[in-house]
């Protein structure tokens, strides 16, 4: 089953079009689990156990394990995914971006060693750099386009030739770089109108949107600007409002009700 089928139906069977970012910090994780021998791997776990009947995707964070010396968690987490929770896909969000020969190895290393279902791209660099990861028909190549950060206008806001750049993404992203069907954008929930704007510009599209929670994003807006045609088509990241519902160690159970009820939330604007 391909990315796209597979988060087409992880989201109808869960109802849900919950993203859960697993980024976990070191200095974060409960007291619980601090002398365990793969404290990231454990937490989680726990957090996989709890959430699986109510999300669409997981999004781990690679830096969050490198910067930790915890590549190795990561494969453990990706795996453990793939075994008790197989209907949910895996979104490896590393943005990459580099030249060719280099980024045939970093497609190498999401899709073959941790076995990624999905993967986060930065198209700056141009199409050479991304046919690496999009010449793998089965899995997802998911575009940075309109970024939630602060300073994301600096570049992506720009205009050049009638349009902004994240505009000029996001149509070279329909029109030339989705050949095998396999493209998805990322949209910040921090900026509504032009999310609403590049559904208009891609209407059957998915959009991965980081920005609710923390950054403040407007779930509502979100929902009502960014669904598709069925009311689908998002992929809505929440992290730390989830993974950090509590630090005790009823931290699971916490984090499954939060991502429960981040669910039932987006779909009362459905």
């Amino acid at each position: 089953m391909s990315f796209m089928e597979k988060l087409k139906s992880a989201s109808q069977h869960n109802r849900s079009l919950v993203c859960v970012g697993l980024d976990p910090d070191l200095k974060k994780l409960p007291e619980c689990l601090k002398g365990a021998e793969h404290p990231i791997f454990e937490f989680n776990k726990a957090i996989v156990d709890a959430t699986r009947d109510w999300v669409s995707c997981y999004k781990p964070q690679a830096a969050y394990y490198a910067g930790q010396g915890a590549d190795d968690e990561l494969k453990m987490t990706i795996d453990y995914i793939h075994e008790h929770a197989p209907m949910v896909p895996v979104i490896l969000d590393v943005k990459r971006g580099d030249i060719g020969s280099t980024a045939e190895m970093y497609a190498r290393e999401a899709f073959e060693r941790y076995q990624a279902d999905a993967v986060t791209v930065n198209p700056y660099m141009g199409f050479d750099t991304l046919k690496p990861f999009l010449d793998h028909a089965d899995k997802g190549v998911i575009i940075l386009c309109r970024t939630s950060n602060p300073n994301s206008g600096d570049l992506q806001n720009l205009m050049c030739d009638g349009r902004m750049v994240y505009e000029h993404v996001a149509l070279l992203a329909r029109d030339k770089w989705n050949y095998n069907n396999n493209v998805a954008l990322v949209i910040g929930a921090t900026y509504p109108e032009e999310l609403k704007h590049v559904r208009g510009l891609c209407p059957e599209m998915p959009f991965l949107v980081p920005g609710v929670g923390a950054q403040g994003g407007d779930v509502e807006k979100v929902v009502r600007f960014g669904c598709d045609a069925n009311g689908g088509g998002l992929a809505i990241n929440s992290s730390r409002g989830i993974i950090y519902a509590d630090r005790s160690e009823n931290f699971g159970a916490a984090a499954g009700a939060a991502a429960r009820q981040l669910r039932d939330l987006i779909n009362s604007f459905r």
